[in-house]
Order: C-alpha cells, then structure tokens, then sequence
C-alpha cells in the first residue's frame, strides 16, 4: 500500500469509524464538535512511516457515573494505530505493518479517580461501554489503559500501554511507591549534601586483566567510562518498586544511548568485578566513603551518551521525581520509555479535509444497549441464569444469539449460548474449522433441536461433521450419524436390559450404580435420546430394581 509507505497521501477518513466514534461519544455523554479536523501528532520511534501519527479531536466534556461518584471524560478522539514492533536489535528496531491505520478511539479521563481501586473500575466500565457497541476488537491488548499518575509532591507520570484490566490496581499502587521512595531519596540526598559533576571518567586501564565476561566482551573495541555520584552511596541499590532499584532508573536511561546496561558500586563486587577492581575503581575516580560511581563498558560514543544520561538522571534524583512516559511491565512494575510530550507536539493534517458533523448525521444514530442493561433483559426474557446471560451479552455472538432466538422462538436459550460459547469453542480447540459452520446450519440445528429431533448431546458431533463436510444440511448430518428420536419404549428395553445383566452390581452399589450404568446406556443409544431423561428413567427402574432386591 503506497499510503502506508508514505509514497502516496491518505485517504479521506474511513466514514464507519467516525460514526462509531460519535456512538462512543454519545454514551459517555459528549459535546460533539462541529468540524473534525485531522491533526499530525508526532512520532520519533519509527511506529508511523510518516512520522507523525494522524488523530482528530471528535468530542469534549462527557462523563460516567461510578461508585465514588460522576468521573469526567475530558477528550475523545479518532486516530490510526501504529504499526507493531515486531523486533528491537538495539540500533534497528523491525516494525510490521498490518497494524497500521486501523481507526482507534482515544478517551481522556478528567482527574476525577481517587483509588486504585476505583482506577480498575473506570477502566472496566469505559470497556463495558466500547464493547456494547458489538464493533470494537476483541481479545488481549485491543483496548488499553495509558494510566497519569501523581501524588502530593511528586510528578505526573504517563504509564502506557496496560492491556491487562487485572493490573490496574498494583500499577497505580506500585507506581506511587515508587514516587513516595524518590522522594525520600531526594530527602536523604539532600540531608548528605549530595552532589553531581559532569566529569566522564576513563577508567579502561582499571579492568586491563579483568576476568569479568561482561566487561571483556564490551572491551573488545569499547571503553569503560564511570561517573562518581557524591552522596549517593547505599541510595543507588535502593527499592523502588519489587525488583527495581534507583540504580534500575539510572540504567533505563543509559539504555536509550544503545548500551546494554550499566553497573553501580552498590551492587559490586558482582558480574566478574572482582573486589580489587572494586577498590580500584573507586580510587581512580576519587570516591569517597559515601559515595557510588556509576560505571559503563561500551563502544565509546555509546558509553559516552550512557554517561550523560545516568548524570541527568542523578541530578533529578537531588531535585524532582520526573514527568516522563514509562511503559507497563508484565509484572506490575514499569520501566522509562522517554520524557513527558509537550503540548506543542500536534499540527495540521493538510493532505485530510475536515469532515463537517451535522445534527443530522448526529441524531441518525442509534445507541446500542449497553452489556450491564442486556444481561438483565437475557435473564428476564430467554431465562438465562445470571452466568450465561453474562457470558453471551459479553460476547461477540451476541447479535447472532438474538437473530437465532428471534426465527427459532421455541429453542432452549440455554442450549444456543452453550452451543455458541462453548462447543464451537471446544471444536475449534480440536482444530475443527468451524468457520465452515454458517448461520444458515445454526438455525437449521436449532429448529431440529427444538422440535424434539437433536439431543443436546448429539449436538457437537453434528457441527463437527458438517464442519467437515459443509454442503450437508444438518438433517443428513443427523441421519449420517445415526442420529434418531428414540421412542419410550425403545428407551426402556434398553434400560431394562442393562438393569437385568449389571444385577450384582446394582445390588452392591445401590443408587450409587445410577452414575456408572447412565454411561453405558448413553454410549448404547449415542446421543439419541437427553441426558436428562435416561437419568430421570433409569433412577426410577433402579430403584423399583432394589425394592425387588430386598
């Protein structure tokens, strides 16, 4: 595509997404803008082949009501996505293209979250409300939280790309640990009268007979520079968060020059570096008691850029916890990814008209019914329990659920969801191609099954075979399987005769046989008759078998 290689401009803005757009703006309760003007947001990391991501502000000042009270929506807006980082070599990073340009909505929260807690529930509530409209991706990572945080004192830090709605809480949580402890750091800094230079030592010649695999890999064309921090000794080796120390801070920074890390004299003698060199080390660069050099092994502009970084960094340990964007760790835990953008960082798309929104267009849409409105309609109308309601009013299938309980009025509700939700689930994870099952097949099947001429149980192996054999109708996949109605009688005959020759078991195990001799007769009878009905049939004959007994 020769848009997406930024050989050709864009197109005009896809007409489906800005519509949606205006859905999503209407059920957080928006003012809709009059224009929609493209903007170009700029973007450095290679994610956009352009340089710049396009995004246009839709709607301002909506909000929804949670359970510490209304929070409100500042901004939401449509823009493209970037493309995915396929691979990070360190000095080229690999992007794939497919993601790129898909429309995103973007929503902005006032500062109106107070907890943790209530973090979670917001976030839950904002995906309630974008899945109800049944058009939004689905699965892991296709909505997610980029999370401000800032506490007294401290900095608003911008946390991106939390996918998982489970994390929420212990990011919020951990990332105020993390600023309460810069702040004691800088407290205990400066009670020690701390201090940082801009002096980049040399100290190559220190490690010239190291043993350390680390550092004679990294000499092999490279130099080993250090910085000493006055003051900083025992603070660098400090816990911000589990796992991740100051000295954690000093290396995502030096990181972003190319290196691959760097060491601290809090946690040596360690990596090779023996206790001598330690000493060494430290005497080179003129450290004294209290304080923690800061060292490099690297190619020498990287080595040198590394350096500059941990300084910067040191210095705002003395001074601030620092605005920047961090990214969200697996864990809980977050990692620096670049300083806080400033507000100048968007300007006009001049290659995208602006796209008028008239009153018109604005009233012609229909708002969908959310999820936490239709589980209670599913309950009351289909009879569904709360669990499965839930299941399918969450569900992509949902729409199709409806249109099949609309033409197939008298079907189990119950036996559509767990067939929708579960045994075409269950197929696919067998490797059975059930896109082959059109809905055409489900209303067929359906209808069988509600006049009486499917068992549940027979169920899957019919939509496996027609799975595998598409051109069937469901009735000629029944009758290839041998699928029937069976009548009563034939029903009883099998059981009685079942009953006759397990005599002695039935004897010793009592009601308890019911279980082990439910499983013979349905394998006799393969699905043709319900579950339900043999185990209502055979505890009965059972139990007349046992007053014969006494």
């Amino acid at each position: 595509c020769l848009v997406e290689n930024d050989e050709e401009p864009p197109r005009e803005l896809n007409a489906e997404a800005v519509d949606l757009a205006l859905t999503i703006a209407r059920m957080l309760n928006m003012h809709i803008v009059d224009e929609l003007y493209t903007m170009r947001k700029i973007v450095i990391d290679g994610s956009n082949t352009s340089g710049f991501q396009r995004t246009g502000l839709v709607a301002t000042g909506g909000y929804i009501d949670s359970s510490a009270g209304r929070v409100g929506i500042d901004v939401l807006c449509l823009e493209e996505e970037a493309a995915q980082k396929v691979e990070d070599r360190g000095d080229s990073v690999i992007y794939s293209l497919d993601r790129l340009g898909i429309p995103l909505v973007e929503i902005g929260t006032a500062p109106d979250i107070v907890s943790p807690a209530h973090a979670r529930e917001v976030a839950e509530k904002l995906g309630m409300i974008l899945r109800s409209t049944g058009k939004v991706k689905r699965g892991l990572g296709t909505i997610r939280q980029d999370i401000n945080i800032s506490i007294a004192e401290g900095a608003r830090v911008e946390i991106k790309g939390v996918q998982e709605l489970d994390l929420i809480e212990t990011i919020v949580e951990r990332e105020a640990a993390r600023q309460v402890a810069l702040l004691e750091i800088k407290k205990e800094l400066n009670t020690r009268k701390a201090a940082v230079s801009d002096k980049i030592i040399d100290v190559t010649s220190v490690f010239a007979g190291t043993t350390s695999k680390v550092i004679l890999k990294a000499l092999k064309g490279g130099v080993v520079y250090a910085v000493n921090l006055p003051g900083f000794s025992g603070l660098a080796g400090r816990e911000l968060q589990p796992g991740r120390r100051l000295g954690t801070e000093f290396s995502d920074r030096a990181k972003k020059s190319g290196v691959g890390g760097i060491f601290h004299t809090d946690e040596l003698p360690n990596y090779g570096i023996t206790e001598e060199e330690v000493k060494a080390l430290r005497s080179a660069v003129g450290a004294q008691e209290n304080d923690c050099v800061v060292m490099v092994a690297d190619a020498q502009e990287k080595a040198k850029g590394a350096m500059e970084a941990v300084i910067i960094r040191a210095r705002e340990a003395l001074e601030i916890v620092p605005e920047e964007t961090r990214r969200a760790l697996p864990e809980g835990n977050s990692a620096y990814m670049r300083p806080l953008p400033g507000a100048a960082r968007m300007y006009p798309e001049t290659d995208v008209p602006p796209v008028e929104i008239t009153m018109e267009r604005i009233n012609g849409i229909k708002l969908p019914e959310l999820i936490e409105d239709r589980i209670p309609r599913y309950m009351k109308q289909f009879k569904l329990n709360e669990e499965l309601a839930g299941q399918i009013a969450r569900s992509g299938n949902f729409v199709l659920f409806e249109r099949i309980m609309q033409q197939v009025p008298d079907v189990n509700a119950n036996v559509v969801v767990r067939t929708l939700e579960t045994v075409l689930y269950e197929l696919e994870k067998e490797g059975v191609n059930v896109n082959n099952i059109k809905e055409a097949h489900l209303l067929e099947l359906f209808r069988l099954h509600a006049g009486g001429k499917i068992p549940n149980e027979a169920v899957g192996g019919v939509l496996k075979l027609i799975a595998g054999k598409p051109e069937l109708t469901v009735e000629k996949a029944i009758e290839s399987l041998g699928i029937g109605v069976v009548d009563n009688r034939e029903l009883e005959n099998a059981i009685d005769k079942i009953i006759v020759s397990r005599t002695d078991f039935i004897k010793e195990k009592g009601m308890n046989s019911v279980g082990p001799l439910m499983g013979i007769v349905m394998k006799e009878l393969r699905g043709k008759v319900s579950g339900q009905e043999i185990s209502s049939l055979l505890t009965e004959k059972i139990s007349k078998k046992l007053e014969t007994l006494k």
